[in-house]
């Protein structure tokens, strides 16, 4: 573990203690703890990015080793502003630094970015859960819906208690003891009893009573030309999302990252995924090219439902996956289309970016654990984890049991089970790695619900995929991952004309080829309404889909009539 220095630096009254970690590093970072936190809350991520850069966090005034003034008025954010830069002062005289607060924290610093001439003195800020106080003022008086408005009221029940003339008390009464446990029951977090824990709690209430009233009832307008990174966690008890959305307004330059955590989550729980956040997003600023995560997350003025998401999609080259890229490219996300062909999949990347879309293409082998792995490891190198994973590649097969070959079988299974199976094992990891959340969909079928004489290979693999993602769905639920199977029916796609019929010559294959064509094509149920339904899963973070009323009456008859299904199982409908 690296070594930090201890410091103070003095600002009138008032005595801030300093730790710097690896002073002969370059660039500098500068961490700004919430409440009722210290310095020692940033030890984990300070850790991971001091391996290559000079990283400095302090106790603000009232907490940790630093001088407690008494009185509200000491707490006004002018005051912690002007102690932020005391800091950089003396600290960094010479070179800006980049910035990176959480809470309170953040709330100050919004303060000092918004002061005219910051640029000179900061690069770069990453906020993490705490807003621009005016900025919030500003939008629950004119941007806010009621309902927004009113959700993020509802969680912020706690800044009314501590305008009470008892609330230090609490701190007094016990509750600095039991923090580490209230932090385990509401966040799922062990931390360690703090020394200065009393004192962080009791004195950092003033920051509530000397700012909030005033900024929420007569707003600023407050704007920064800094470039300006957002993480955001998603399962913030304290700082709902919905209040992070008006940033643009504000800010000219601005980077949103979200992580499926609680509000210490990025500090405590994931610290590497924030650390890679915030040395992407610095190494940008100093010049260097955008990771392709990074891309995703400019904010570029109106936002679609999906921008700044990563969709992989595996068969994008034609039929349903192809369909469903062109879906997602049009709801804004930045697209990875694979398929066996590198030339199919291209040519649909290409169609998303003709339409002013992001995408990417790549050959993938989804058979294939070694084709799959190098997939994975190029997502998380250049791209980061996907939000949305469809397993959509599949291959067709006709005929029955007894002219079904091994090689036959392995070829079926291999694409349409272990293809899924690949996938989701190794995008799954890396969406849990990142701290992303996310859906993984599975294309399973209609072929999974009832068995068939003709189809016996094929609706084998199809009901391995249903069960196998039901199983997902259960693993994955407590990283808020989503997993759904989607089962279509008779829909009108390539697979048609590449599917195989065993136990058959070379003539007799293309005449069945050709009445399944022709089925399938009168049926008229187009891929695009397969993508439409894939959307809706994900949004509604749906089991199982069937799509097509035909799909929806073998669920039904697998279901509640299973003998009937059996039965109709024996007919033999290729004659």
């Amino acid at each position: 573990m690296v070594q930090w220095r201890d410091s103070q630096v003095r600002r009138n009254d008032v005595q801030l203690a300093v730790r710097t970690w690896s002073d002969d590093k370059s660039p500098t970072v500068m961490l700004v703890h919430g409440y009722p936190d210290s310095s020692h809350v940033w030890e984990k991520v300070a850790e991971r990015l001091s391996r290559d850069m000079r990283v400095i966090a302090y106790d603000v005034r009232g907490s940790g080793n630093s001088t407690a003034p008494a009185g509200k008025a000491a707490y006004r954010l002018s005051e912690l502003s002007a102690d932020l830069f005391a800091v950089i002062d003396a600290i960094s005289p010479d070179q800006p630094v980049h910035l990176v607060a959480h809470d309170w924290g953040s709330i100050q610093s919004w303060e000092a970015v918004t002061e005219p001439g910051a640029g000179r003195r900061i690069a770069s800020f990453t906020t993490l859960s705490g807003p621009c106080l005016d900025h919030i003022g500003q939008w629950m008086q004119q941007q806010g819906s009621p309902s927004a408005v009113l959700n993020q009221l509802s969680h912020s029940w706690y800044i009314g208690a501590f305008h009470l003339p008892g609330a230090p008390l609490a701190w007094k009464a016990g509750l600095a003891k039991a923090w580490p446990r209230l932090l385990r029951a509401t966040e799922k977090l062990d931390v360690d009893v703090s020394g200065t824990q009393l004192k962080d709690g009791t004195h950092g209430i003033n920051m509530y009573r000397a700012n909030m009233l005033p900024c929420l009832l007569r707003p600023r307008e407050r704007y920064t030309a800094i470039p300006v990174q957002q993480i955001v966690a998603r399962q913030d008890n304290f700082v709902r999302p919905a209040m992070l959305d008006s940033v643009t307004r504000w800010a000219e330059q601005v980077w949103r990252r979200e992580i499926n955590t609680g509000h210490w989550g990025p500090l405590l729980q994931y610290p590497d995924v924030t650390a890679r956040h915030i040395r992407e997003f610095i190494a940008h600023v100093d010049g260097k090219p955008a990771s392709g995560a990074l891309q995703r997350a400019r904010l570029n003025g109106p936002r679609r439902q999906d921008s700044g998401r990563l969709v992989v999609i595996t068969g994008a080259g034609s039929g349903i996956g192809r369909e469903t890229a062109l879906a997602y490219g049009r709801r804004g996300a930045q697209v990875l289309c694979t398929d066996i062909s590198a030339e199919a999949a291209e040519a649909t990347a290409e169609v998303i970016r003709r339409e002013g879309g992001l995408a990417l293409s790549r050959k993938a082998d989804v058979s294939s654990s070694r084709s799959m792995e190098a997939l994975a490891r190029y997502v998380d190198k250049e791209l980061g984890a996907p939000d949305v994973l469809v397993n959509n590649a599949g291959v067709g097969l006709s005929g029955s049991l007894l002219d079904t070959s091994v090689k036959d079988w392995q070829q079926v299974l291999g694409v349409n089970l272990w293809g899924v199976i690949h996938g989701s094992r190794l995008f799954s990891r890396q969406m849990i790695d990142q701290g992303k959340g996310g859906h993984i969909v599975n294309l399973a079928s209609a072929a999974a619900f009832m068995p068939s004489r003709m189809l016996p290979a094929y609706a084998t693999s199809k009901s391995a995929v249903l069960m196998f993602t039901e199983c997902l769905r259960a693993e994955l639920a407590e990283h808020g991952i989503g997993v759904s199977a989607i089962c279509p029916g008779v829909i009108d796609t390539p697979i048609t004309r590449r599917t195989r019929f065993v136990g058959v010559d070379d003539d007799e294959q293309e005449r069945l080829r050709d009445n399944a064509q022709r089925l399938y094509h009168r049926r008229a149920y187009t891929p695009d309404r397969v993508a439409a339904a894939i959307i809706e899963a994900v949004e509604d973070n749906r089991a199982v889909a069937p799509v097509s009323p035909e799909a929806v009456g073998m669920q039904w008859l697998g279901r509640f009539a299973p003998g009937l299904a059996r039965n109709l199982a024996q007919v033999d409908l290729s004659r």
